[in-house]
């Protein structure tokens, strides 16, 4: 995923709930020695969702092959979590875990590339083994201002 400042929205699903409409800012900065940073902030908008936002903040590394990396991430609901992607040629595949849970949360994520500035995402998080959130949402790259 390339630097810039993406734009999110799509669907997050809760077990026994009704799909609620999400949006979100996404700003990705990677470094000369293969370090990036993302942070994201996810937002609720319609008034009856009762959902607070959500804030991410990740540090992570691709490895020297360009194929893999790990990362730490402070989640605002979650905590603190760390985790580990793989890159494929259309895609990125990232799971990760929460960090001193007692309800042993984790989660993974799917980011399919459509092209240089659009990807689709896939996303839930599980407690145990059962799932309890989704999301589904298309990202795209901000044109840099002039």
């Amino acid at each position: 995923m390339q630097s810039g400042r993406w734009s999110l929205e799509g669907n997050w699903l809760e077990r026994d709930g009704m799909p609620l409409l999400v949006r979100g800012r996404t700003l990705v900065v990677w470094s000369r020695d293969a370090w990036f940073s993302m942070v994201t902030k996810l937002v609720f908008p319609d008034p009856e969702a009762e959902r607070e936002e959500i804030a991410l903040q990740y540090k992570g590394r691709l490895d020297s092959a360009e194929r893999q990396y790990t990362f730490v991430l402070q989640h605002s609901q979650l905590g603190r979590i760390e985790g580990e992607g793989w890159v494929a040629p259309d895609s990125i595949v990232q799971r990760y875990w929460v960090l001193n849970d007692r309800q042993r949360r984790s989660g993974f994520e799917t980011l399919r590339r459509l092209d240089e500035d659009h990807y689709h995402v896939s996303s839930g998080i599980m407690a145990g083994h059962y799932l309890i959130s989704i999301m589904e949402a298309n990202l795209e790259r901000q044109p840099e201002a002039q």
